[in-house]
């Protein structure tokens, strides 16, 4: 009784299972979600596109590929494994126009047109595809192509608004040929060798040593020209004090200056006499 009652058992399990497979199989259904788009594909050729819900395919026959249809990063960065983008990669070493090596780090932030899924299918591949054979090529050839028209001092003052525009009008173009949209190109960093960032910042300090020299030169002059003006205001007050000291002025001054006292004066004897004794 137990062995029947096992193998009953045993066989209503394999019946599940096969029933299971049957229907993963023999699916006639399949769901694209929001944010997706699939194209079918029967027997390697593509019978029609689908954006997000539930569509219908022929079980085995019908393969869906399916495509993000939302803005997704490609980036670079020195820790591949610790960036949140979606896709991942290495930072690009070239050198600028005057021979100095760098190291770039970038971010190219893209979304597939779901109007031309077919041919971007067709001519391209599935989504991976489409990140290893033009996001990730043409962004690595062009960035280490056209960082070599630039000077080593015009990116490593931070200007590299030109170069981010030369990049990202490549790329849009080369993009768009192929079905995919830019939607945002932009450099994180540029890295320079360490002997070139100790000559620059030499350079800067030796820079900065001769504008403090020449502040201190300027407000050496400017004490030695303020000195020399007070000097001539201060003459310039004697020249016209003299010559307003006339005999009446003079007397006057020294009226007002009396205090009522006769002055006393020196004998020939050295005795200092008061002028009132002598009356």
């Amino acid at each position: 009784m137990l062995n029947e009652i096992l193998k009953n058992l045993k066989l209503t399990i394999i019946g599940l299972v096969v029933a299971f497979i049957a229907y993963l199989m023999l699916n006639p259904f399949v769901i694209v979600h929001p944010g997706q788009s699939a194209v079918m594909v029967r027997l390697g050729k593509i019978v029609g596109v689908y954006g997000p819900g539930l569509h219908w395919r022929i079980p085995i026959v019908d393969k869906p590929v399916f495509y993000s249809t939302r803005l997704l990063t490609y980036e670079t960065s020195d820790n591949p494994a610790e960036s949140h983008a979606d896709y991942t990669d290495y930072p690009v070493d070239t050198s600028t126009k005057d021979g100095q090596p760098i190291h770039i780090k970038y971010t190219v932030r893209f979304r597939v047109d779901s109007t031309k899924l077919a041919n971007i299918y067709s001519n391209l591949g599935d989504e991976e595809r489409i990140v290893e054979r033009i996001i990730k090529t043409d962004s690595r050839i062009n960035v280490r192509v056209l960082a070599r028209e630039f000077e080593a001092q015009d990116l490593y003052s931070g200007n590299v608004l030109e170069f981010e525009k030369k990049v990202a009008d490549v790329l849009k173009q080369n993009f768009a040929e192929k079905g995919i949209i830019l939607d945002y190109f932009g450099v994180r960093g540029i890295e320079f060798s360490k002997d070139y960032v100790q000559a620059v910042e030499q350079k800067q300090i030796e820079k900065e040593k001769i504008l403090t020299e020449k502040y201190r030169a300027e407000q050496e002059l400017y004490r030695k020209q303020a000195k020399i003006t007070q000097a001539q205001a201060e003459a310039e007050a004697q020249r016209l004090l003299q010559k307003s000291l006339t005999k009446p002025v003079l007397e006057r001054m020294w009226i007002e200056k009396w205090d009522g006292h006769l002055p006393k004066v020196a004998s020939d004897s050295g005795l200092i006499l008061d002028l009132k004794d002598l009356k």
